[in-house]
């Protein structure tokens, strides 16, 4: 007997898999229960307990959700730390956003668009592993090594940290080696932790398939077929070699980042004359041979293509060999005592005693770590103009990196003008500073980002009303600047977080004896600005709501024959309609109103902290209190935050709520493989895709006579569920699909992922796709479900048949029935009628599509 198999892929909300299957509780709890067929603990396929071999269709459902999400054990608090992870997340994520990624990846070239893009955002990665170590750096180097100098400052530590106080701690820089460990350690705990998460649940243990050409997994008489999407590529999801090498430059470019801190304020304090200056040169020289390999490396094939489980290579041997040669010297640079010459490294520190008589000289005084301050502004502010390059390039091309280029050397150039002036260009101005030349500069990169976007040279029409390209092609930029934001918040509000608590008293920003960088001033400032700015989003997309509502009420109220009854469900039916269109047509264009806000914003506070200068907090009133009132109010939220998110984090794995509303933005982010960022939480879609497709082709490919042969499979997406589907059906070969349907329900291919990672999902990749899935009948093996209650689920218009269901099925009740029928919005769809007549339908063609067994499977 001909056998078709349901296989259902559940969502972010990690449905279990008695919903999947439809299984309801019976009278005195006795009723089917789901049982394992296959898989384990953490992903498994499950079918009902009274569901037969001779089913003509059988259903089962793939369970993935405890690789994010599961039962409350220890194992989910450690994922719930993951969501501090999330800046790196969103910095992994912004090399899948980029437009013109060739279908092959061995065809991508380090001049083209997509290939200048993948360098300039694995630069940015690494700034960004930067930040986090250079923040730490300036908690265990400045903070607390080099101003925090009694006891009663050290008092304030957890642990019997008093003895760095002592005299011979305190004599030359003795000190900052303790301080330095600090940033080493973390980082050492976070190559570790990446590691130990690709062990733990990232990849199946299986080699990747061949490549075109090459394939033994096909029938001899089945031609090659041509890659039309990046998805094909069957490294794609096996990527442990470029994890690995790609780590050992983030840990050694970190621990260089850590190294170069106390280095240069040494070279600043006491510039180096013999013995000294041959430990600190060479080491100088070490430490920035790793920063230009790491810059080169970056764009190099051995690291920006995934090539399965490769070995390391001489490259990354040699970039750890460099960085560990480098540290050695900085920790002897920092043994060393004083020079001969010059003014002792002691009096650079704060006087000791300030606790007990504020008035001693030197205690109002910042006397932060020489250079930390200024480092800190010229990293954000670069960090910036890499992020407007990104966003250029990749939506006008190579011209669009001219604008950025010119503004990132305006500043250079700007600060030789105004300190040493250049040959035949008139002298500065007077009064003229460095910081005013940072709007400029910005202002000159932006140009880049306004330049007409490049279309490919085969115009791909959109799938259908608001599916064009998310932001007009600046998606990478967008997507990496939230995560550093929120990078910078976090690093913000460590810096204020440590200085209030060893200035036990008063606020940080009140030079007391710890003082945090003048960055952190203005990004509480930001903060606050930030979330004013992020208010006034929500208002707006509250009008819109409210507008959208008033609209589908009246369509909906504009029938004949409604009853009393009927008018008022139609406001709740007007609500989910409401949403549905407020999140499919307006909220792109939300989120890049707010970016737009965070442009100005954070280009103003680059500036402030170059300026160094802060409002007085003595000032009894006007703006310069209010704006003082402002940053410590927002620096306090940022010292608070990684706190929020970490509770939120816990939430997404143990409250379905929570989950369902936030866990998206998880789940897209984790769903892509760590190819830019090695530091980022793990990608379950490297579990998942591969044993989803492990599962459809074994079951295929058994014999005709095994009982558990099935001749069809319907594979069965809802929401999340639906990319990973498509994901896996791209990595089938071609005859498994001629036996393979595709349902699609609650399908974000063409609001979401389409416009914001069209290489992938875009109109032309999404018609692939349908390509892929016809059979040689002409059949699109595709049905797409959706409603108009969804606020996730649209339609898709790629070529496969759009079925919509209708919710609720009537505005009161009926049949004898004296509830009003659900409003399911983004559920149950398996239970709606179409989807019932639709799959027996379905069912009918695979089964007139299977040959049999005489004539053999082609």
């Amino acid at each position: 007997m001909e056998r078709v198999l349901e296989l259902r892929v559940h969502g972010v909300s990690n449905t279990p898999p008695n919903q999947l299957l439809g299984l309801h509780p019976a009278p005195g709890g006795d009723g089917p229960q789901p049982w394992r067929v296959a898989g384990g603990d953490v992903t498994g396929f499950y079918r009902s307990t009274t569901a037969g071999r001779d089913d003509p269709i059988s259903v089962e459902a793939y369970s993935w959700g405890q690789l994010t999400s599961g039962a409350r054990t220890a194992r989910d608090v450690e994922r719930a730390l993951w969501t501090l992870l999330l800046p790196f997340t969103l910095a992994n994520v912004a090399l899948f956003a980029r437009t013109g990624i060739p279908a092959d990846p061995d065809q991508e070239r380090w001049g083209s668009r997509s290939g200048i893009v993948a360098w300039l955002i694995r630069l940015f990665c690494l700034s960004l592993t930067g930040t986090l170590v250079i923040t730490l750096t300036g908690v265990g180097v400045d903070l607390i090594a080099w101003q925090c100098v009694g006891p009663d400052c050290l008092s304030h530590l957890p642990g019997p940290w008093e003895w760095l106080g002592d005299t011979w701690w305190r004599r030359d820089t003795r000190a900052l080696t303790v301080g330095l460990l600090l940033p080493l350690l973390i980082l050492l705990a976070l190559g570790g932790l990446a590691w130990r998460t690709y062990q733990y649940e990232a990849e199946m243990p299986a080699d990747p398939r061949p490549r075109p050409g090459n394939r033994d997994d096909r029938p001899a008489t089945e031609p090659p077929e041509p890659w039309e999407n990046p998805l094909q590529d069957p490294t794609f999801w096996c990527g442990e070699g470029q994890l690995r090498r790609a780590a050992v430059l983030h840990l050694c470019t970190g621990a260089v980042a850590a190294a170069a801190v106390p280095v240069s304020a040494v070279i600043i304090m006491d510039p180096p004359r013999g013995t000294r200056a041959a430990v600190a040169w060479p080491t100088v020289v070490l430490l920035a041979a790793v920063v230009a390999i790491a810059v080169v490396a970056v764009a190099r094939p051995w690291l920006s293509r995934r090539q399965g489980a490769t070995p390391l290579g001489r490259w990354s041997a040699t970039v750890a060999v460099l960085a560990g040669l480098g540290l050695v010297g900085t920790f002897a640079l920092l043994l060393l005592p004083d020079g001969p010459a010059g003014r002792p490294l002691a009096e650079f520190r704060p006087p000791v005693g300030c606790a007990h008589d504020p008035g001693i000289p030197g205690c109002r005084a910042d006397r932060s770590l020489p250079g930390y301050d200024t480092a800190v502004a010229w990293l954000a502010t670069y960090q910036v103009l890499l992020l407007i390059a990104i966003g250029a390039v990749n939506r006008s091309g190579r011209r669009a990196l001219l604008a950025p280029a010119a503004g990132a050397a305006l500043l250079p150039f700007g600060v030789v003008w105004i300190e040493r002036g250049l040959p035949a260009v008139p002298p500065a101005p007077a009064g003229l500073d460095i910081w005013a030349l940072v709007v400029p500069a910005v202002a000159v990169a932006v140009t880049g980002l306004l330049l007409p976007r490049t279309r490919p040279a085969v115009a791909e029409q959109p799938l259908g009303a608001h599916t064009d390209l998310a932001w007009g092609g600046r998606g990478p930029a967008l997507i990496a600047g939230f995560g550093w934001m929120m990078a910078v918040a976090y690093c913000a509000g460590l810096l204020y977080w440590f200085s209030d608590r060893l200035n036990s008293r008063g606020t940080p920003s009140e030079s007391f004896r710890v003082v945090p960088p003048l960055a952190v001033f203005w990004a509480g400032l930001a903060c606050v600005v930030g979330l004013l700015a992020l208010l006034g989003l929500l208002v707006r997309a509250g009008f819109l709501f409210r507008s959208l509502r008033r609209t589908e009420h009246a369509t909906l109220a504009a029938a004949a024959g409604l009853s009393a009854h009927d008018l008022r469900r139609c406001r709740d039916v007007s609500t989910f309609r409401a949403l549905h269109r407020l999140v499919g047509e307006h909220a792109i264009r939300l989120i890049g109103c707010h970016a737009a806000v965070s442009t100005g914003l954070v280009t103003l506070c680059c500036a402030a902290a170059l300026s160094r200068s802060r409002p007085s907090p003595q000032s009894p009133a006007g703006w310069p209190a209010v704006v003082h009132r402002a940053a410590d109010l927002g620096d306090m939220l940022l010292g608070l935050l990684p706190v929020v998110v970490g509770v939120i984090g816990l939430f997404v794995y143990r409250n379905d709520t929570v989950r369902r509303s936030v866990g998206v933005i998880w789940d897209v982010g984790t769903f892509w493989p760590r190819a830019a960022h090695p530091l980022a939480p793990p990608s379950y879609a490297e579990r998942a895709v591969p044993e989803l497709q492990t599962r459809v082709a074994g079951l295929l490919a058994l014999t005709p006579h095994h009982p558990d042969r099935m001749d069809g499979v319907i594979l069965s997406g809802h929401s999340q569920g639906t990319v990973i589907c498509a994901a896996t059906l791209l990595q089938l070969p071609r005859h498994w699909r001629r036996r393979i349907w595709f349902f699609s329900y609650g399908c974000q291919l063409t609001r979401l992922y389409g416009r914001v990672f069209p290489a992938y999902f875009g109109p032309d990749r999404l018609r692939a796709l349908a390509r892929a899935l016809t059979w040689p009948g002409g059949y699109v093996a595709w049905t797409n479900f959706w409603r108009d209650t969804d606020p996730l689920g649209w339609p898709v218009n790629a070529g496969e048949r759009d079925v919509p269901v209708a919710d609720p099925e009537a505005l009161h009740p009926s049949g004898g029935e004296v509830a009003d029928p659900p409003i399911r919005s983004h559920s149950n769809y398996p239970e709606a009628l179409e989807f019932t007549r639709e799959r027996a339908v379905v069912a009918r063609l695979l089964r007139r599509a299977v040959p049999s067994p005489r004539q053999g499977v082609d």
